[in-house]
């Protein structure tokens, strides 16, 4: 009878794990729908770049009030994790405490006391972002794209972690072991009283109910990261490590395209002959992008990766002006639809058979895209390195090169380029009449 809680904790241990394992492969699958991209280059700035944004949160503190509370809660949810590990031991072998007994009392001490601390911390943290996002009613958060699930998700998680950080702080209050070896306890030891006239076995009900439901809770918690916008938790390290190293603004080129250029301004080249066979003389399936499948791994993971938090629309001149795109939006509907064509595979048995859907039109309008004026204020305002333009790109080169479907002002000065080199519709004899008046 002994074996039962053990058993029991196991068999919690592996359906949590299983299944975060389950959303994991099915996550990676969804990534890899997207075009292979090199991003073997520079893998010093590369490390430099993931230790900087992701590790050390230097975009997120640009805004100080809201980035010193998310590095608040970030490291102290992180570190205050740590004693998982004991959790897991106690729970697997049957031990209580075991720190105590591998650690010095001053160490284990020192590690339970920071514990608390940041946990009272993150608690108080996480109100403020509640308050901040519930009362004060911070326009980004409360934008048309923000319906209820996403307001609701960001809401999730912080009563999650009030929740987790209550129960750690009750945990402790109630441990006996803990409370009488008084080190560490450092917040606990005030609240430990409240319980001071419970009869024994009631603490110890309490304080073993504490303990289940701070374990299970990190489990569930590590479950609905998959579904949420916190993924980025888990995903702002390869996102930051991958992320763009060229200079803003510069536009990735279609070799196809470029080869037919350079051929066409090359004097000597022959435009009758026959191209030489090839993999990388190929033309391309499809110019540009109409769905998830069009775009990269890593534009795929983007996607994934957004924290939702708005600076990138709060930023973005378009948006500011009345215009329809939001680069938020953007990605939330990438991710959406890239999510829905996952369900479809995983409803066809790993086939993806047409829905008669694509991220073109049934997400985002044409209308979002040439709004964008290509400034990179998006990209620069992401905390994680999220591209948003990027996509914006690929979907107008794809209304470009296969519909034909620029803005009448683009087809205009594509065809004075073409008639007369230049974008305005004055005959090349004519360019230089201004100087005569």
């Amino acid at each position: 009878m002994d074996l039962i809680p053990q058993i029991l904790f196991v068999i919690v241990l592996i359906l949590g794990i299983g299944y975060f394992t389950k959303n994991v492969k099915k996550l990676r699958r969804n990534i890899s729908l997207g075009k292979d991209v090199d991003v073997s280059d520079n893998k010093s700035q590369r490390w430099k770049n993931m230790a900087l944004i992701a590790l050390g949160q230097t975009k997120m503190v640009r805004r100080p009030i809201s980035g010193i509370l998310h590095v608040i809660v970030y490291i102290g949810f992180i570190i205050i994790n740590i004693e998982v590990l004991e959790i897991i031991v106690d729970g697997i072998f049957g031990t209580h405490r075991i720190g105590l007994e591998i650690l010095p009392e001053s160490i284990y001490g020192f590690l339970i006391g920071v514990f608390e601390i940041l946990a009272v911390l993150v608690f108080v943290s996480v109100i403020l972002f509640w308050l901040r996002r519930n009362t004060l009613k911070i326009k980004r958060f409360w934008s048309k794209e923000m319906t209820s699930w996403p307001k609701n998700d960001a809401n999730y998680i912080l009563y999650f972690e009030m929740v987790l950080m209550g129960l750690f702080l009750i945990m402790n209050a109630t441990d006996p072991v803990l409370q009488e070896a008084n080190t560490g306890n450092i917040f606990s030891q005030f609240i430990a009283p409240w319980f001071s006239d419970f009869p024994e076995s009631t603490v110890h009900l309490i304080e073993r109910s504490a303990w289940w439901l701070h374990i299970i809770g990190i489990l569930i918690f590590l479950n609905y990261l998959y579904f949420s916008k916190h993924l980025h938790i888990l995903l702002a390290f390869p996102n930051t490590y991958f992320g763009r190293l060229k200079p803003q603004g510069q536009f990735n080129n279609l070799a196809s395209v470029t080869k037919e250029v350079k051929m066409m301004m090359d004097p000597n080249a022959d435009p009758f002959a026959t191209p030489a066979e090839g993999p990388e003389d190929d033309v391309p399936e499809k110019f540009g992008a109409s769905d998830v499948q069009d775009l990269s791994s890593l534009q795929l993971l983007n996607a994934y990766t957004c924290t939702e938090c708005g600076r990138c629309t709060s930023e973005c001149p378009a948006n500011q002006t009345g215009k329809k795109l939001s680069p938020r939006k953007i990605m939330m509907d990438t991710r959406d639809r890239l999510e829905e064509v996952g369900k479809n595979i995983d409803a066809n048995d790993g086939e993806f058979k047409p829905d008669g859907k694509q991220l073109l039109d049934d997400y985002i309008s044409r209308e979002e895209l040439w709004a964008c004026t290509s400034c990179n204020a998006c990209v620069e305002a992401c905390p994680v390195s999220i591209d948003p333009l990027s996509i914006i790109m690929e979907m107008r080169r794809y209304l470009v090169m296969e519909q034909s479907a620029a803005p009448m002002e683009l087809n205009n000065m594509m065809s004075n380029i073409e008639n007369n080199g230049a974008p305005w519709p004055y005959n090349q004899m004519d360019r230089l009449n201004w100087k005569n008046e």
